[in-house]
């Protein structure tokens, strides 16, 4: 069901196998990319999803969801839904390392995956990233052995349906996402967890102590827990030790003007630094807590501190998520185009105490976007460009006048802005009438020359131009990567 990225290969694998396959999707144009298969028997078009009882086993492409009515009725008359994860999971010799959360999966997966490429390096076992990022899973089959390890990003639409466990699993942040494909927040947190459920007491469980929903995935595991923060002491696992930077004079208290961080892992009563926070390249104090789950991980799996070290320090992070581009005229452009939900825009709007524009809006996924609007008005940002399809809506929230005055305004009344990006403590009024309003610009479906250069008139020495959309690409792209590549190529040529 659906002949993409993750079934394209799963239709080679079962094709070698011997299997009578049959390919349905809704695309009707994809009969060059079956003739090639070798595959006689198709259902394209409209259609696809009819009179799937004629099968013995249905593999659906992740985005179908398991609640599809036909798939339901299917299932009921004794047809096996299954999935290329679930294969994958059944046939895997080798042990697997499952990273799930709302945001943050990638950039944690390739950073274990980088630590123990380390550790592997001269050795006979091997180690595989794959999933939503990397390789698709099925495809490594043919060639992995019980000694390799496989870094596997899960998303919840891969874990509804496994009854199968990874080796060790990552749970980082679990907010509420996906409710485009999910009904409920409950059954979005479920499919998650499936990722602890079925683990044995000789699995390990890490898991984010920063989220109240994470604690429950601790309660569901038969494995060894670990925990993972980037705000509190942890006993065993990984948390970043904070401490205060205090200055006085004579016959004066001492002043706190800053902190300094420390990446502390704690394990078996043994406690290493792994680094100051300062060393770290990665943009963003919400990476630390993929920092810290990637150390747990990783040493778990045999990787050595002096690796872990290493790695950390010099890791530069993923392509389109807060990625650096570079200054153009005194002014920083960072694309951050994976960002797809409120979330993951109001953790990008945390890293940065620089003037921001910030350049939002796309495809709904159901997401709170009047909690986004409230992080917006609270934190550095002067200027925000709206697109596509949720422009007018975001902008009817931001212009709510129960919204509260923004830093930035208050920068602009001669009022300090606190870098935390918390409320101001100025005591000032709610609807903030007599400040410069917060700049707003109402694009729409525009080309990516139209915004970047609207961001760039905005924009002066010293402020930053994010594009973090927090909203799916689909209303004017293919997907995040081309939307991002877009935005990178039309800032290089600037």
């Amino acid at each position: 069901m659906g002949l993409g990225v993750e079934n394209l290969p799963l239709a080679h694998f079962l094709i070698k196998k011997g299997a009578e396959v049959t390919v349905c999707d809704q695309n009707k144009d994809l009969g060059f990319r079956i003739k090639d298969l070798g595959i006689k028997e198709r259902r394209l078009g409209a259609d696809y999803l009819k009179n799937l009882t004629d099968f013995e086993i249905v593999f659906r492409t992740p985005g179908l969801p398991l609640n599809t009515p036909e798939l339901v009725e299917a299932k009921q008359k004794g047809v096996e839904i299954s999935s290329a994860t679930k294969l994958f999971f059944d046939l895997c010799p080798a042990k697997i390392i499952g990273i799930t959360g709302t945001k943050g999966k990638g950039t944690c997966a390739s950073l274990i995956y980088e630590i123990l490429k380390s550790k592997f390096l001269n050795h006979k076992s091997n180690v595989y990233l794959a999933g939503n990022i990397g390789n698709p899973a099925i495809s490594l089959l043919p060639k992995l052995k019980p000694s390799d390890w496989v870094v596997l990003e899960l998303s919840s639409f891969q874990l509804q349906d496994l009854n199968k466990s990874p080796h060790i699993a990552v749970v980082l942040n679990i907010t509420i996402d996906h409710l485009d494909h999910h009904r409920t927040k409950k059954e979005y947190v479920e499919a998650k967890q499936n990722i602890v459920r079925h683990q044995s007491k000789n699995d390990f469980a890490i898991i984010n102590m920063d989220y109240f929903t994470s604690f429950e995935f601790a309660a569901l595991t038969k494995g060894r827990v670990f925990w993972f923060s980037r705000r509190k002491f942890v006993e065993e696992g990984c948390f970043v030790r904070w401490q205060d930077i205090r200055a006085k004079n004579k016959g004066q208290r001492a002043k706190r003007f800053g902190r300094f961080g420390e990446v502390i892992l704690r394990v078996d009563g043994n406690t290493h630094l792994i680094c100051p926070t300062y060393e770290i390249d990665l943009i963003g104090s919400h990476n630390l807590e993929n920092i810290c789950a990637a150390v747990v991980a990783s040493y778990l799996a045999g990787a050595r501190i002096k690796d872990i070290q290493k790695v950390v320090t010099t890791f530069k992070g993923l392509e389109h998520r807060l990625e650096r581009l570079g200054q153009i005229n005194g002014v920083l452009y960072v694309n951050d185009s994976f960002s797809t939900t409120p979330e993951t825009t109001i953790a990008a709007l945390e890293s940065f105490t620089s003037p921001i524009i910030l350049i939002c809006g796309g495809r709904s996924k159901g997401g709170n976007y009047r909690r986004l609007a409230e992080a917006i008005v609270n934190s550095s940002v002067k200027s925000i460009i709206l697109i596509g399809e949720m422009a007018d809506e975001l902008e009817e929230i931001l212009n709510s006048k129960s919204l509260p005055a923004s830093p930035c305004e208050a920068w602009q009344a001669g009022l300090p802005a606190d870098a935390s990006h918390q409320a101001l403590q100025a005591g000032l009024p709610a609807d903030a009438s007599h400040l410069s309003k917060l700049q707003i610009q109402n694009l729409g479906k525009v080309s990516m020359e139209k915004i970047v250069q609207t961001a760039q008139k905005e924009a002066r020495p010293g402020d930053v131009v994010l594009f973090s959309p927090g909203c799916a690409s689909f209303d004017m792209f293919k997907n995040a990567t081309e939307r991002g590549e877009m935005f990178k190529k039309t800032v290089l040529k600037i």
